[in-house]
């Protein structure tokens, strides 16, 4: 049972893809949803097992790495942590995939998306299920091609192929601090990567430093630093995030399954797995403090000056994962699992949601062309705004449990984890992110549904409720962005619940969660204000005459900037990627390739090939003096050094000359 919710997506992937032109489009959906759906019955029964009766569930296949004492199983971990993480990757996966049925019907590759949605699900799996860091890093290595091929799924468009590009290579900046993770933990521990063994034995690597010519670097914290590197590349923290706007160049389900339950969160996911590693580090506890609040505040803040509908969204992606990397910063790892937890559900819901606003009027994903959808589309509606209220912490739904909770642990200043100056500044951009949050996902429904419509009368004519297929899942996500938070509250992160079962680890002067339970009533209230605050200006900017402010030059400068991105991609292309080029064309290509290593190889050897020849050639004159000369000077040379090395060797080369005098 445990290993079939593995392998039934990969076995309904490769059904899919291979023989998907044979069994049709009716026949790839039936094994899709069948493999699919048996998967989740599977994973509650697993979290039932495993996550309620706090059992640990280990199966070794076999040895699949053996070279001198380094011993890699091919094996796999079920513990509390996994169970539930089983329960959010295929539950969101299987209603993508329901979705997808009416979303993509019209798509003549549909077999071969359905087939990529599985072999993501499928790397996902073994990515939350692997006990061992080297097969973890197989399963991180195929979300990434995974998520290459979805965002490149209609490949003739030159957007997508460029998206998909900058997908991949960004992630492999990443993927190479993950790689000097493990290759330091294999110098740290030689002879295992399982991580029951790394984490039993990490006490003995604290005090263990090692030295780089006059610094000095904690072992521990520099394990940290670089699989840091790898959760800001895959979870899209500040410095490496500019693929994710990006991404949304592939189909709106596509979005839905990367923003909501499997690559963005494989990221936090493994930060939260080496909790007994990470708390060892306090500085690095600091780094993800400071990454992750202004990585908050950052993609908040330019979440409100897109204009796609899905961009936005994205970018309040960014913003979560941001506030998630926060909270592991503060050792509060139930706390930032809690929100994975809930923003997976109403993340889902609203990129599906937004999947279903797209769909209805003809493809167009600009906000500024849509409006006056509240009484075309009232379900679609209804189930948005349930996903933007929750987004934004709306007390009682799922985002509020867990969100205003991180935002009330960071105004603890006197943790240990934060000095007061840096505790102030990341509690202050976390509560600005909640504002600019606020103001964007209101503003997504001020544009989308309220205001006047600004398209077409043949595209308002045509809108319509989705069929089922889409309105199903939206209704389902919409119940668990509602009451998921409320009802697992307790177990999540309740003071009287054991449910991690040794999955997460921190130092007990780490943790102040029973203190936030004391805070002045003010700061309790601090989140929900700016909350509110958002509302009320995205409603003031546009109901009032304040709408002038978009006309004025100096805010239309300052929009120009926010909406490039803070020209992340400009510094990246000029400072990094135009310069590598040239070099890689002028001196790589133009002097070593085409130049010293061409006259040295295939032209220089040709060159003297034909030199020699040509030399040959010119002794041919047809004089048969010219060729007694020849055969002289070769006589007494050959002779020469007959006399010196070979006395039988100068008898033959005498034999074999008079033969020819005589012919």
């Amino acid at each position: 049972m445990y290993l079939l919710i593995i392998f039934l997506p990969l076995f309904s992937s490769i059904t899919t893809g291979f023989f998907g032109r044979h069994l049709g489009f009716f026949g790839s959906c039936v094994i899709s949803l069948t493999c699919l759906g048996f998967s989740v019955l599977i994973s509650f029964l697993i979290f039932f097992e495993v996550g309620l009766n706090n059992h640990v569930i280990i199966i070794d296949l076999f040895y699949w790495l053996i070279s001198d004492d380094l011993l890699v199983k091919w094996n796999f971990l079920f513990d509390n942590l996994t169970s539930i993480m089983l329960i959010v990757v295929t539950f969101i996966s299987f209603l993508v995939h329901f979705y997808s049925v009416e979303y993509m019907k019209f798509d003549p590759h549909f077999p071969r998306f359905l087939s990529f949605l599985s072999i993501f699900t499928f790397f996902m799996l073994i990515l939350v299920t692997s006990a061992n860091f080297l097969q973890l890093f197989i399963g991180w290595e195929g979300v990434g091609l995974a998520s290459y091929l979805l965002i490149n799924f209609w490949f003739t468009r030159l957007s997508a192929n460029k998206s998909a590009l900058k997908a991949l290579i960004i992630n492999k900046i990443g993927d190479l601090g993950i790689l000097m993770s493990i290759l330091l933990l294999l110098l740290g521990f030689s002879n295992s990567l399982d991580f029951l063994f790394i984490f039993s034995l990490a006490p003995l690597l604290d005090n263990f430093y090692f030295t780089f010519f006059v610094f000095k670097f904690h072992y521990i914290s520099f394990i940290i630093f670089f699989l840091t590197i790898g959760v800001v590349g895959k979870s899209a923290q500040l410095g490496l995030h500019t693929w994710l706007p990006d991404a949304m160049e592939g189909p709106t389900p596509v979005s839905a399954l990367i923003h909501a339950a499997t690559m963005v969160t494989a990221g936090v996911f493994v930060l939260i797995r080496f909790s007994p590693l990470i708390e060892f580090s306090t500085i690095m506890l600091n780094f993800l403090v400071i990454i992750g609040s202004f990585t908050a505040f950052f993609a908040a803040f330019t979440g409100i000056f897109q204009h796609d509908i899905k961009k936005v969204i994205a970018y309040s992606t960014c913003s979560q994962l941001g506030y998630m990397v926060f909270c592991c910063g503060l050792s509060c790892y139930n706390i930032s699992f809690f929100h994975l937890f809930n923003h997976a559900f109403f993340k889902a819901l609203l990129f599906l949601g937004a999947g279903s606003v797209i769909h209805s009027v003809n493809n167009e994903q600009d906000m500024r062309k849509m409006g006056s959808l509240l009484s075309l589309l009232p379900l679609t509606y209804s189930l948005m705004l349930i996903g933007s209220l929750t987004l934004t912490g709306f007390p009682f739904l799922s985002g509020f449990y867990s969100k205003d909770l991180i935002l009330e642990i960071s105004n603890i200043f006197w943790n240990n984890n934060l000095h007061t100056n840096l505790g102030i500044l990341a509690c202050w951009l976390g509560t600005l992110a909640a504002f600019f949050t606020s103001f964007y996902s209101y503003r997504l429904i001020y544009l989308t549904f309220i205001n006047n419509n600004n398209s077409t009368l043949k595209i308002v004519k045509s809108v319509h409720e989705s069929s089922i297929f889409i309105t199903l899942p939206l209704i389902l996500l919409g119940i668990f962005s509602v009451f998921v938070g409320y009802f697992l509250k307790e177990f999540f992160i309740g003071l009287g619940t054991d449910s991690w079962n040794n999955s997460l680890f921190f130092w007990p002067n780490h943790n102040y969660f029973v203190e936030s339970e004391f805070l002045n009533v003010f700061l309790k209230w601090i989140p929900f204000i700016f909350t509110f605050l958002g509302f009320l200006t995205a409603s003031i900017l546009n109901f009032s005459v304040l709408n002038f402010m978009y006309y004025l030059p100096t805010f239309n400068l300052f929009f120009f900037i926010i909406n490039k991105k803070w020209y992340f991609d400009f510094f990246y292309n000029r400072l990094i990627v135009y310069p590598l080029l040239n070099f890689g064309y002028l001196i790589s290509y133009k002097n070593l390739d085409r130049g010293f290593i061409e006259l040295i190889g295939p032209v220089g050897i040709t060159f003297l090939v034909r030199k020699i020849f040509n030399i040959i050639i010119s002794l041919q004159t047809g004089q048969i003096t010219h060729y007694i000369f020849f055969i002289t000077c070769g006589f007494f040379i050959i002779s020469s050094f007959s006399l010196f090395h070979s006395f039988s060797l100068f008898l033959a080369l005498i034999f074999f000359i008079s033969l020819f005098y005589l012919i």
